[in-house]
């Protein structure tokens, strides 16, 4: 017998949030799952002695009203690829997927999903800001907005939003291949949608409940040719056993099927998190392969060694420059 409830089988809702008409849409969505109303959302998703491992298996869900820090600066650890004034925002907290060395299970104590109702807003904000200045805004950090986009419908609401402003400019990460959403839309270039690519067998093993190496990059290339504007991201990199192997024939079996003069760019890195992040990550992953390789600490910031990470970046480097051009390639 299965002790554990299915996802989503209870919704927590701030008293707030009920007003809403988006909290009303993602309740719809559930007719079977039990309503818990609270006062806010940090109730349940802030508690100490919380275990993130076990209710990633079965995560809740809490719709909540975001109050403040609507966006924040892009973190020096994250790539801007060239664009000034760059932010990210998080409308949701936390992911659906389970990758093993994922730095959200740095960040908060919960497995929980937290959905925030009122984007609009966010989009307010934004607004006020773009008055000024033009803005670069990574919208999917702190989850991953296409794999719940079935149950938000904030994808739509992102692309409606960016195509009435010229100086702004988004990007939608994913692991994700629900690429539903952009059958009806036409393509916008300030509309970049970023897939992160890994390989098939350490996909399988690391990040559960994602979606298979050869759908991703399907569905980037389904957007690539239909004409939007598409990212590929190595990024993490793990330093798996053959590794020279097993990342070059990723790379091949990418350009095999995408493209390389129609993408955009293309983002690579190897695997870095904070001293902070870490110690609650092993905390959670006591058993964790890639967690307990003996990293370097590097002004607070745990990475390989500065030749492991220089190997590991020219090694890739030289092969994506078999399919794309130098100047696409940002490190």
């Amino acid at each position: 017998m299965d002790l554990l409830n299915r996802s989503f089988s209870h919704i927590y809702i701030e008293k707030e949030a009920k007003q809403y008409i988006e909290s009303q849409k993602i309740l719809k969505r559930f007719p079977n799952s039990k309503v818990i109303e609270i006062d806010s959302y940090k109730e349940i998703f802030s508690k100490n002695n919380q275990n993130f491992t076990l209710q990633k298996t079965t995560p809740k869900l809490i719709l909540a009203v975001k109050k403040e820090n609507y966006i924040y600066e892009g973190a020096k650890v994250c790539e801007s690829f060239g664009n000034e004034n760059f932010y990210y925002s998080s409308s949701v907290l936390n992911c659906v997927y389970d990758c093993e060395y994922c730095y959200l299970q740095g960040v908060y104590s919960s497995g929980n999903v937290v959905i925030f109702v009122n984007l609009e807003d966010m989009f307010q904000e934004i607004e006020r800001i773009l008055k000024e200045r033009s803005m670069y805004i990574c919208i999917s950090y702190d989850t991953d907005l296409m794999a719940l986009e079935e149950i938000t419908g904030f994808v739509k609401r992102w692309y409606d939003f960016v195509k009435k402003h010229g100086n702004l400019k988004i990007e939608l990460r994913t692991k994700s291949s629900s690429i539903k959403v952009f059958s009806d839309l036409e393509p916008n270039p300030n509309f970049i949608v970023a897939w992160t690519i890994s390989p098939k067998e350490f996909a399988k093993q690391f990040e559960k409940r994602a979606v298979p190496f050869e759908k991703r990059v399907e569905s980037a290339k389904i957007l690539i040719e239909a004409g939007w504007t598409v990212r590929i991201c190595f990024d993490p990199m793990i330093k798996v056993e053959d590794f020279y192997n097993v990342y070059g024939e990723m790379i091949d079996e990418t350009f095999k099927e995408i493209d390389g003069t129609k993408i955009l760019d293309v983002s690579i890195g190897t695997f870095r998190i904070s001293k902070e992040y870490m110690k609650r990550m092993k905390k959670n992953r006591v058993n964790s392969l890639i967690l307990n390789y003996p990293f370097h600490c590097q002004e607070g910031v745990y990475t390989y060694s500065e030749a492991e990470n220089q190997e590991m970046l020219d090694f890739v480097k030289e092969k994506i420059l078999n399919y794309v051009d130098l100047e696409k390639i940002f490190i």
